[in-house]
């Protein structure tokens, strides 16, 4: 199924770089990082999920940012605007 969504800029710039990394369509990549998403650290349930990422790709995440200017993390999610359809 295609659908659209709205992400900020450098973020898909890094995701488009990592997918590329790892050989993988964009949406192969994001379905993955979903799925992981989804498998609880346990005893951390809603705290912490398992990482899909090697340590040599999580460095090359940190590259990426680096490169592309995504200052954002996980702690700074975006909140929807008004209209956004979220």
């Amino acid at each position: 199924m295609q659908i659209g969504v709205r992400m900020e800029r450098s973020m898909v710039k890094v995701l488009k770089a990592l997918a590329e990394f790892e050989g993988l369509t964009l949406g192969q990549l994001l379905e993955k990082i979903v799925l992981h998403s989804f498998e609880p650290v346990p005893g951390e349930e809603g705290e912490l999920s398992a990482s899909p990422h090697s340590k040599r790709a999580l460095e090359a995440v940190a590259d990426f940012k680096r490169i592309y200017g995504m200052d954002v993390d996980g702690r700074e999610l975006r909140q929807p605007e008004p209209g956004d359809g979220a």
